[in-house]
């Protein structure tokens, strides 16, 4: 069993029932996290359409966020899932790219549980984005 992803009417991505519930899932989480929606319309009939322009503002946001976090545990929970959705950002054509370590991390601190300096985290995220790609089914 599998369930469609669907842009235009053309499936961008075939998962497993599962791994779909659990990525829908997160979306729903995420869309209350950012405060933004994310242009994934309810699954219905095992497909999901997603409204792309709604879609390229919520990948930016996850980056957004996800470059200001310096909490490890913040970074650990959603660095996978924010792989999966721009491997799927890219698979559709959004030129979404991954920014650098900015200079200094404000915000979202949390020193109990501080992300150490790592100048390396963007390339590891883009690697896991090219290997999600290769084993994501249209």
């Amino acid at each position: 069993m599998s369930q469609y992803y669907e842009v235009d009417g053309e499936s961008v991505w075939n998962p497993a029932t599962r791994a779909s519930e659990l990525f829908l899932a997160h979306v729903r989480v995420y869309e209350g996290w950012l405060g933004l929606p994310s242009g994934f319309g309810p699954m219905c009939n095992d497909e999901c359409a997603i409204d792309v322009s709604v879609f390229e503002a919520f990948v930016h946001g996850l980056l957004e966020r996800h470059g200001r976090t310096a909490h490890a545990i913040v970074d650990a929970l959603s660095e996978g899932f924010l792989a999966t959705v721009l491997a799927l950002a890219e698979r559709i054509g959004l030129d979404v790219r991954v920014p650098g370590p900015p200079p200094t991390l404000d915000g979202f601190m949390a020193v109990q549980a501080l992300l150490p300096a790592d100048p390396d985290r963007p390339a590891r995220l883009r690697a896991r984005v090219l290997a999600l790609q290769r084993a994501m089914p249209r």
